[in-house]
């Protein structure tokens, strides 16, 4: 799904709202989340997953082309932890599996016990 359907969706479950401010609203939160971890903010939306930055260190990479040693200067990169109700929608757990129902297995004899004399 991109942008522009999820805009189109939200309008059609929405008929209250006009296109023009469906189209406000997800762009007004979008660019809030996008503010937020460039100030280096977290932006958790329960249920759903929290949106984090992450640093990553200046290392020497290599050109894939030609071998040559390229120096990769450090970033910051945006991070996504999905949230345990969406884990869970996506990944149902399983029925619990029933154990085969065969025949009980007879009991073993007793060993009968030696007094000490």
């Amino acid at each position: 799904m991109i942008k522009s359907e999820l805009i189109e969706k939200l309008a059609v479950t929405n008929p209250h709202l006009m296109h023009r401010d469906v189209e406000k609203i997800v762009n007004v939160i979008f660019e809030e989340i996008t503010s937020a971890l460039a100030r280096g903010d977290r932006v958790e939306l329960r249920g759903f997953g929290a949106f984090s930055i992450k640093h990553r260190p200046a290392r020497v990479g290599r050109n894939p082309r030609t071998g040559d040693q390229v120096h990769v200067p450090e970033k910051y990169v945006p991070y996504f932890k999905t949230g345990k109700e969406l884990r869970i929608r996506l990944n149902p757990p399983e029925a619990p599996v029933e154990k085969p129902k065969g025949r009980k297995k007879a009991a073993a004899p007793k060993k009968a016990a030696k007094k000490a004399s």
